[in-house]
């Protein structure tokens, strides 16, 4: 997800930002985190109610609802009030949580909690590097883009054609170097946002939380391509 900051009318008057970059960084993490806790809460609540298998014959009205809070997130996030941005992130992280208790009815149970210890790990020292590397990660949009659009299009045609699933490791270890770069990417983005947008802190905090709802993607899709790559399916 992504949407063109420079776009922003600079012309009203701004105000003096008292938010420092540490306090406007570990704000985004906290609604990064806040939009997990809501998922994997969704996620516990779908398997021990049972509801689970209703997602599963209800998945694609949900992708279909996921898929719109994001393109309104992404082509609104200007235009709506701080409280519409906090309540679709709200709204989104429930909807991927539906999706995400789906997956145990795939794999073993222990299998998903060493992956999502595994995907911590792996994020924390990815979004350390693009928190703290001099380096202008800019660079890597268009791989990690391309990658996505890979990924994306691959998940297309293994719906109509199952004999791609052969493919599916190779996939997984694809996703998981994406998702990691998109990681260091999406983490040094903070800083463009705070830097870009001080002085505004309307679209700073509205920044604040769509920089956490990328995060937010980038943790939950490593974890799925980690989960498919070294996870326990449950047997039939």
């Amino acid at each position: 997800m992504s949407f063109d900051p420079y776009e922003f009318d600079r012309s009203a008057q701004n105000q003096r930002s008292v938010e420092t970059l540490g306090e406007y960084t570990s704000r985004t993490f906290l609604w990064m985190v806040l939009g997990l806790m809501i998922t994997f809460a969704t996620v516990i609540v779908c398997w021990m109610s049972g509801f689970v298998f209703y997602v599963v014959h209800a998945h694609i009205l949900i992708l279909i609802a996921t898929l719109v809070l994001s393109f309104t997130m992404t082509s609104r996030i200007e235009r709506m009030s701080v409280g519409s941005a906090k309540a679709i992130f709200i709204a989104f992280s429930v909807l991927f949580g539906l999706t995400m208790s789906v997956y145990l009815l795939i794999f073993d149970l222990m299998s998903v909690i060493w992956t999502f210890l595994a995907t911590a790990l792996y994020f924390g020292v990815l979004a350390a590097y693009g928190h703290f590397t001099h380096t202008d990660l800019s660079s890597l949009r268009p791989i990690l883009f391309s990658g996505l659009i890979f990924l994306v299009g691959y998940s297309i045609l293994s719906l109509f054609i199952p004999g791609l699933n052969a493919l599916d490791r190779i996939v997984s270890v694809i996703g998981i170097a994406v998702f990691l770069g998109y990681t260091a990417y999406d983490t040094q983005k903070i800083r463009s946002f705070y830097f870009y947008y001080s002085g505004y802190p309307d679209m700073l905090e509205k920044a604040s939380v769509f920089s956490a709802l990328n995060l937010y993607l980038d943790f939950l899709n490593l974890f799925v391509y980690l989960l498919r790559f070294l996870g326990n399916r449950k047997s039939n």
